[in-house]
């Protein structure tokens, strides 16, 4: 049996190493533009800290408004300026009442309350009415760090592996193909430019739908949690890792109507399969979910919403590839390869 197996294994190991072979050369040539590539990549975690930012700096900016409306409200209750002013003339128009000495000390016991409501004006023209001396206390100031001392080249590493990953993707579709085409039939083997494109296109569609759709909402969503109380201080060697899972998650789940469609072409699977494996098919694309992405449910949502739409449309393409056949049909084939 194991004769039998070394060819295979053989040609494995081949369609293997041309594939390692192919990710490392689109990996040092990633590797020269690993800035621009980590700009990218951490785009929609600046963007969601700008908005978070906002959003934190606007209900601020609502607390202070409030606080200086009650602030305005105690003033005008209890105006120590008329008071003083108030003080003021009563101790004036008591100096001129008076004669002798008595004159003389409610003279100065009048200048002094002057001197009072002036001061008193001049510290409330300097809080704008009691609104000024409160200002804005933001405390948000999330920050992209790294904690090791090397970081940021190994980040470089990270981010440039994952591109070539991403480059060399059609390549390693086509090596897979290579692998499996020796037990196909000739008319099955001229799919090979049909598998590449489509699975290739597929992949990069998903991971642009993880990019521009769920990672803005998933990041947002996370990093406003608790922004109230911490300080985001979000690791780049964590985040390049989570970035990532989320994006090869996407793309390897995108990738399901091309699979649905080459075994349906190869017989292997009917409609009547697909349909009757979709419930414990919406179990597992939601316990995937829950693998592949943030711990919210947002974020869960909309990689399975997608995931069971694509299930759908692949129930129709194998539909049409390789419907279930009825009893009778089944039997008329029977019958027409007895008669020949």
């Amino acid at each position: 049996m194991f004769e039998e197996l070394r060819p295979h294994l053989a040609e494995l190991r081949k369609r293997l190493g041309l594939s390692v072979l192919s990710v490392f050369i689109a990996f040092v040539i990633a590797f020269t533009f690993h800035n621009t590539i980590l700009t990218w990549i951490t785009q929609p975690l600046n963007n969601a800290l700008t908005e978070v930012g906002r959003i934190i700096e606007s209900q601020d900016k609502a607390t202070w408004k409030m606080q200086a409306q009650e602030h305005n409200i105690s003033l005008k209750a209890n105006t120590p300026v008329a008071a003083a002013t108030k003080l003021e003339e009563k101790l004036d128009s008591a100096a001129n009442a008076a004669q002798g000495t008595l004159a003389p000390l409610l003279k100065d016991a009048a200048s002094a309350a002057k001197e009072l409501t002036r001061t008193l004006k001049q510290i409330k023209g300097m809080d704008g009415n009691g609104s000024k001396d409160l200002s804005i206390h933001n405390t948000f100031n999330g920050q992209i760090t790294t904690h090791q001392v090397g970081g940021a080249f190994f980040v470089a590493l990270k981010v440039s592996f994952f591109a070539g990953l991403l480059m060399a993707m059609p390549f390693i579709l086509y090596q897979l193909w290579l692998f499996v085409a020796p037990g196909l039939y000739s008319h099955e083997k001229k799919m090979v430019l049909p598998f590449v494109i489509g699975g290739s296109v597929m992949f990069f569609i998903g991971v642009l739908f993880a990019y521009y759709i769920v990672t803005p909402f998933g990041f947002q969503f996370l990093i406003t949690f608790g922004s109230f109380l911490y300080t985001p201080l979000i690791n780049i060697e964590d985040y390049v890792g989570f970035f990532t899972k989320i994006m090869m998650g996407f793309g390897i789940a995108f990738e399901l109507p091309v699979f649905a469609y080459f075994l349906a072409l190869l017989g292997l699977v009917t409609d009547r399969t697909l349909k009757d494996f979709f419930k414990y098919a919406v179990v597992m694309i939601f316990i995937l979910a829950a693998l592949l992405t943030p711990p919210d449910i947002l974020t869960q949502l909309l990689m399975a919403a997608p995931l069971v739409l694509l299930y759908g449309l692949s129930i129709l393409i194998v539909a049409a590839v390789n419907p279930e056949k009825s009893d009778d049909e089944e039997e008329d084939g029977k019958d027409a390869s007895a008669g020949v």
